[in-house]
């Protein structure tokens, strides 16, 4: 199949560009030309800017938003929230699975995510028997499949409750591999994955505390060049931790002892002393940034500034999906480095430099990276792009990176108007086109999780 459809500005990989005309087939851009006009036949908008990578997620969490912010007896923190979320998939069945990750992955689309790394790690039946295959795995596909969007699979390797090899808990009796298990799992993966446009397969190691060195040598093996995921330093428990078991902090533990390089990325990277932080910048590993989830958790601040000062790469993540929206996500980015550092436009590259564009542009690179999948408005890419609607009001007058400040500052998810995923318009006037099926079966998926 092929179309054409022109745009009074886009956001090419060279900068901001008039009169742009793409030229799609088979789900690719085939052609881009710019300073023309259109033609009768195409379809017209006013600004196309590239579909963005959500580098973190996990789909089932997105059902337990808002049950978690009730105090709890002591001091809320990381681990009062996990003990929710290990009760609340005691029961979940791979159609549950399926039906949550559709409406999380409808909401992504919808604010203008067009991929996602998915860090799947519930795998066995509510008692902890792996089931047949990969089912989970194939749940998720199916909600992929379901809303058309990109997917990076990122199967979980968990084995231990604490650093050392400790045993692990019966919370996390649906998690649980060993090395051969997680073989057979991964390749099963690989199977159920075949029915997608350009999916990928990484893997990833949940944590330091989730398995061995030898364990994670061994992942880095399987991985090869493929993306390597591992959540490090989100919590200051998990750094002192850490220390006890090793005499390194996290993130130093992992620059000595594990192959990091641009396949891997550290979710969250939290909790680093200035040397990690330009050690891990050098290192051309990914930063996965969750603002939204970091902030639900009240897990600290990363330091932005001496890192981006040392040239390194970033992306940002929903996680829990307790709010799915792009342009929170980046906004909280910037406004998180805004109050630690009483400073305004942390991330802009220089004087007169827009913000908003340096936080969609790093993103859109270092995510696409992290999740090893090309991405942005260029000959033979997938056709993933997102129109906004020039007609909110906190839009008035925009153009070039001013549609970016314009969107995260001020009009943010409800800027967003049209979604097309491989040439398909999968979201229009900002609500994904199968949204009530979608959402109809969202609603009774957690109404008989809750019952």
């Amino acid at each position: 199949m092929t179309q054409n459809l022109h745009f009074a500005e886009a956001l090419l990989p060279g900068g901001w560009a008039q009169d742009v005309r793409l030229h799609l087939s088979g789900g690719t851009i085939a052609r881009i030309e710019s300073g023309v006009d259109a033609q009768p036949d195409d379809q017209k908008h006013t600004v196309a800017l590239p579909g963005l990578p959500n580098l973190h997620s996990h789909a089932f969490q997105h059902g337990m938003a808002g049950l978690a912010e009730r105090r709890g007896s002591s001091a809320d923190s990381f681990w009062t929230w996990r003990d929710v979320m290990y009760r609340f998939v005691d029961r979940m069945t791979p159609d549950d699975m399926a039906a949550i990750a559709a409406m999380a992955y409808a909401e992504m689309l919808e604010s203008g995510f067009t991929r996602v790394g998915e860090f799947h790690y519930l795998h066995h039946d509510p008692v902890g028997i792996p089931y047949a295959g990969a089912a989970m795995a194939e749940a998720l596909v199916a909600a992929a499949a379901e809303t058309g969007l990109a997917l990076t699979l990122l199967p979980v390797f968990y084995a231990h409750a604490g650093f050392g090899g400790q045993d692990p808990s019966p919370g996390q009796r649906r998690f649980i591999t060993g090395l051969g298990q997680f073989a057979a799992l991964r390749e099963a993966s690989a199977a159920a994955l075949r029915v997608l446009p350009d999916a990928v397969l990484g893997l990833a190691p949940h944590s330091l505390r989730a398995v061995t060195p030898d364990e994670l040598s061994a992942l880095a093996q399987m991985a090869g060049t493929a993306p390597v995921h591992i959540h490090a330093a989100e919590q200051l428990a998990e750094v002192e931790a850490c220390l006890v078991w090793s005499g390194q902090r996290p993130v130093e533990w992992l620059l000595g002892h594990a192959p990091l390089g641009p396949n891997w990325c550290l979710v969250h990277a939290t909790h680093m002393t200035a040397d990690e932080t330009q050690r891990l910048a050098q290192s051309g590993a990914v930063a996965g940034l969750c603002p939204i989830t970091e902030a639900n958790l009240g897990d600290g601040l990363f330091a932005a500034p001496d890192y981006l000062a040392a040239g390194g790469k970033f992306g940002i993540g929903s996680d829990s999906n307790v709010l799915i929206d792009a342009a929170e996500e980046l906004r909280w980015l910037e406004y998180g480095q805004r109050l630690a550092h009483r400073s305004r436009n942390v991330f802009a590259r220089g004087p007169d430099a827009s913000t908003g564009a340096a936080l969609f542009e790093g993103t859109l690179f270092g995510g696409a990276q992290a999740l090893g999948a090309a991405m942005g408005l260029a000959e033979g890419n997938a056709a993933d792009f997102v129109t906004l609607d020039p007609g909110h009001p906190a839009l008035t007058g925009a153009k070039a990176d001013q549609w970016l400040d314009q969107w995260i500052f001020a009009a943010a998810r409800g800027a967003v108007d049209g979604v097309w995923r491989r040439g398909k318009q999968v979201v229009s006037s900002g609500r994904h086109v199968a949204r009530d099926p979608i959402a109809a079966n969202y609603r009774s998926t957690i109404a008989r999780l809750l019952a």
